[in-house]
């Protein structure tokens, strides 16, 4: 082998004993010296194991072991079962350090919580049902051959299939409801306070409801919940993915997503949805051997309640507490509508692109009362030069501003805007100084 390759053979024994690195120079004599190609020498399982070594190593808990990247980077390609281990460990740290929130944020509220059962559901099945995607394009191909648009459509199929008649009327007709179906009458009701997005959804909604009701209960009932609020919560979120997998067809949506760079208000013009519709769909895609950008997703209202949110077991949310305040999605209140952008790191070195921008609810005129919220979508930097919203931004070099998952777990020891210090740390309360923080605390 060191002949063919040109090299003496104790530089040979240095490379397999990863003493010596493997040079550019090296790989390319190796292909042609054995007739190789050169992406079987990309080693993604490496780079993944380095990336998760990188990101335990950076959190304080190791700050005083002096450990590098290089360290990491060796751990990582010279005993990768080894690294595997750590890197395992480190999960089930930061997962118990989670796990003890949470168990002390449900005993302050009194037992198993509804919502979070609901939300614990979509993470465990990765917010992806392909049944469900499949049903949804079943019928939108139904409703693209007949040429008229996707509500018209759908109103013929309920009078032609389940002798249901789709009528828009007056919102003090429907004494506040946005859709009421009346099996007696055979009417669905539609609010025409609702915009053309909307009407849309809901009907596609009640067509889901209606056609896959054996389906949505066959998938709530292989999961476990601890209580009925919650199986309903997670079978109400499941029918609203079916609607959007009608008006939003799998694989139409994601070749438009990645022809339009992940534009959401050029996606929502060429599939007449909403600005929050096509961003909570972009979570979604997740087919295997089509999957988009795995984004994250966050909704909050002015106060900073989160009301939904995904994390495509990207971004490490918290089951209880607000976000930070630090991340933009909290400014884009004083500019409704405008889309800001940000790069955010988090302690452990994790950095990240999102996108935010106001959204309102989905009907009204103008005494109607609006409910104004804030949705952020988000992906790892690996992924934000893909976007639109990326275009120019020097990833690599761009500064990040520093967050944290939420007060109560984030370490970070110098932030004005903390609220609480966090669960783990000793706070320690010196009469004698006033420092910019609101809380000082230590690392023992």
């Amino acid at each position: 082998m060191a002949g063919e390759l040109g090299i003496s053979p104790s530089y040979v024994n240095l490379v397999e004993r990863n003493q010596r690195p493997v040079s550019a120079d090296l790989l390319v004599r190796l292909a042609q010296a054995y007739d190789l190609d050169l992406s079987a020498f990309s080693d993604d399982r490496a780079d993944d194991l380095f990336a998760n070594l990188n990101e335990a190593f950076a959190d304080p808990l190791f700050q005083s072991a002096g450990v590098t990247r290089e360290d990491a980077h060796e751990l990582a390609a010279g005993n990768p079962v080894l690294g595997e281990a750590v890197a395992a460990l480190y999960r089930a740290y930061r997962g118990a350090q989670a796990d003890l929130f949470d168990a002390r944020a449900a005993a302050r509220s009194g037992g198993a919580d509804p919502v979070e059962e609901a939300r614990t559901f979509l993470h465990a099945n990765r917010n992806y049902f392909p049944a469900l995607d499949e049903a949804g394009e079943t019928i939108a191909r139904d409703a693209e051959s007949s040429g008229d648009g996707l509500f018209s459509a759908l109103a013929h199929r309920f009078e032609t299939v389940h002798r249901l008649r789709v009528r828009v009327l007056p919102d003090d007709v429907m004494v506040g409801a946005y859709r009421r179906l009346n099996r007696h009458s055979g009417d669905i009701a539609i609010s025409e306070s609702l915009d053309h997005a909307s009407r849309a959804f809901h009907l596609s909604l009640q067509l889901a409801l209606i056609e896959q009701s054996a389906g949505l209960d066959k998938i709530v009932n292989a999961a476990k919940f601890e209580t009925d609020a919650g199986r309903r919560l997670a079978r109400a979120a499941l029918a609203n993915y079916a609607a959007a997998a009608i008006m939003l067809p799998y694989e139409a949506f994601r070749k438009s997503a990645v022809e339009l760079s992940y534009d959401i208000e050029m996606l929502g013009r060429r599939f007449s949805a909403s600005f929050e519709q096509i961003a909570h769909r972009l979570t979604t895609l997740q087919r295997p051997g089509a999957e988009g950008v795995p984004f994250f997703f966050l909704r909050v209202d002015a106060a900073g309640n989160i009301s939904k949110r995904y994390s495509a077991d990207i971004f490490p949310f918290a089951r209880y507490g607000g976000s930070c305040p630090l991340w933009n999605i909290h400014e884009t209140f004083k500019t409704p509508r405008r889309i800001l952008t940000q790069i955010v790191q988090l302690p452990d070195g994790a950095r990240f692109f999102s996108i935010a921008r106001t959204v309102q609810s989905e009907a009204g005129g103008f005494a109607a009362p609006h409910a104004e919220r804030a949705v952020a979508l988000g992906c790892s930097i690996e992924h934000a030069g893909k976007l639109v919203y990326a275009k120019g931004v020097d990833l690599e070099n761009a500064e990040a501003t520093p967050i944290g998952v939420t007060c109560r777990l984030c370490e970070r020891p110098d932030c004005a805007a903390r609220a609480h210090p966090p669960m783990r740390r000793r706070l320690v309360v010196d009469e004698y100084r006033r420092l910019a923080t609101p809380f000082s605390f230590t690392f023992d």
